[in-house]
């Protein structure tokens, strides 16, 4: 089969999605001896983990707006040399202040991409579920290798070469996105940006009813993967038992399964549609995580990984479901704003899911994240049968 271009801005794209989510995987396993340099405590380095994720997601709505006026590839250009550039700066704060601050740019920088990239590649492929489950397979790439790498790092060079990793990865990532890559047209390059966040408009796109239901969806699994990707290691040391080794295997061992299985839940989508596939997703974590908190021995857990992974791959059939219901002018700033919504009100699942494991328990914990995927099942089973056309 003859390389295409076409092959060549996916790939790019992907490339540059694993760059931005490495910068920001990197300093979790670092985060002892941040705390020990600065002298703070973990509930700290926690509030910049949590303003770094913050800005991600509240940075999707503008990332599409700025496509719109000067076209994706510039966009995603400063989101790569942002993330090299606010990489190295956090490698070298002086002290937690400064490290607050450029921890909050980076994702800022970081989330401009992604948007951004997924709008890119619907302009380029006429099946966008499978381009968009490749695409998303960086992340999980980037979940496997860079916690890895970063503790490493950091045993033998200390946190600061360990968080600098992010820039490593991420400078070649944006030479070879500029020179691979040819300039796109802007799809509004005269509208003025402030008519793009008329409260009006905005309120009229979330209150489609296929939007609307799309969102709801989106923040309910959302909040699954975040609380599923903040304690999953945890989870199986303290309800499991097992050991910090084990559980770093089946951390990396969930992220594997997502990235394989994603490329095929979006080729999926595009096959037999994307409620269908996306039910099956949900109906895989149900029985994961269900296994997960009442199943024993190691089979049971590695059977567990792997249907956790799949039914964690969802967005590859869910996000393709946005593109559908939005016109071509309104995917860039579309896809942004209900990104930002669905991803600021998911990214409560890290808290949501502690707050229920320190106050009744990790059985209770992963059983509301069942019960989340649940309520997902029998909304698109329902909009199935009943006809609603959601």
């Amino acid at each position: 089969m003859r390389w295409r271009y076409r092959e060549t801005v996916l790939a790019l794209c992907t490339v540059a999605f694993f760059a931005t989510m490495v910068a920001r995987l990197v300093i979790s396993p670092v985060v002892p001896a941040i705390t020990a340099e600065f002298e703070v405590s973990n509930t700290v380095v926690g509030l910049a983990l949590t303003g770094l994720w913050m800005a991600y997601a509240l940075s999707q709505f503008p990332s599409g707006i700025l496509a719109d006026r000067y076209g994706e590839r510039l966009v995603i250009l400063v989101a790569v040399w942002g993330t090299a550039v606010t990489s190295l700066l956090l490698a070298l704060s002086p002290n937690y202040p400064a490290f607050l601050l450029v921890a909050i740019c980076l994702g800022g920088v970081a989330g401009l991409h992604y948007s951004v990239g997924t709008t890119l590649l619907t302009r380029t492929y006429r099946d966008i579920g499978t381009a968009i489950g490749l695409h998303n397979g960086g992340a999980p790439a980037a979940g496997l290798l860079a916690p890895i790498a970063a503790a490493w790092v950091g045993v033998q060079y200390g946190w600061r070469p360990a968080v600098a990793l992010g820039a490593l990865v991420a400078i070649p990532a944006a030479v070879l996105f500029a020179w691979k890559v040819e300039p796109t047209e802007p799809r509004r390059p005269d509208q003025p940006m402030r008519e793009r966040v008329e409260i009006g408009a905005v309120r009229e796109l979330l209150s489609r009813p296929e939007i609307a239901f799309t969102v709801c969806l989106s923040v309910l699994c959302a909040f699954v993967w975040q609380g599923t990707a903040s304690f999953l290691p945890t989870f199986v040391i303290e309800h499991r038992g097992g050991s910090a080794t084990l559980a770093g295997v089946v951390f990396s061992a969930y992220f594997v399964v997502q990235g394989v299985v994603q490329v095929g839940v979006g080729a999926l989508s595009d096959r037999i549609g994307r409620d269908t596939t996306a039910a099956g997703c949900m109906l895989a974590g149900i029985l994961g995580f269900s296994l997960f908190v009442l199943g024993t021995g190691l089979p049971s857990m590695a059977l567990a990984v792997l249907l956790v992974g799949t039914g964690l791959s969802w967005s590859a059939a869910v996000l393709p479901r946005f593109m559908d219901h939005l016109s071509e002018a309104e995917r860039s700033a579309g896809f942004g704003l209900v990104r930002t919504v669905y991803m600021v009100i998911g990214s409560l699942g890290s808290v949501g899911v502690g707050l229920v494991a320190d106050t009744f328990g990790w059985a209770v914990s992963f059983g509301m994240l069942v019960a989340f995927l649940s309520v997902v099942l029998c909304a698109l089973v329902g909009n199935r049968l009943l006809g609603l056309g959601y």
